[in-house]
């Protein structure tokens, strides 16, 4: 069984299909590769790193979907409207 942190699965996703969803087979090989590639550097803030990397195309590529409709948008992505205008801003995409 998959840990979902206490977030629902999105419709039609069970637990099982998650372990075989792209996305979480790409940030387990991205990641893979960034460890083999830091010959022997040491690594800092690792988690505000990856989340820097991906929070600007899954806002991108959510606001495409909903056709700039920052309401929908914030449901999809479980944040309050503001928050996400917030996070808009701060990655210049408004």
């Amino acid at each position: 069984m998959s840990d979902l942190g206490g977030a629902e699965p999105l419709p039609g996703v069970t637990p099982s299909s998650l372990a075989e969803q792209p996305l979480r087979a790409a940030v387990d090989a991205a990641m893979r590769r960034y460890f083999a590639h830091l010959d022997g550097g040491t690594v800092t803030d690792l988690y505000a790193m990856v989340m820097a990397e991906v929070e600007a195309p899954l806002l991108t590529a959510v606001m495409d979907h909903t056709q700039g409709n920052q309401t929908r948008a914030a449901e999809i992505l479980g944040l309050n409207r503001g928050t996400l205008r917030k996070k808009l801003k701060q990655h210049d995409l408004i």
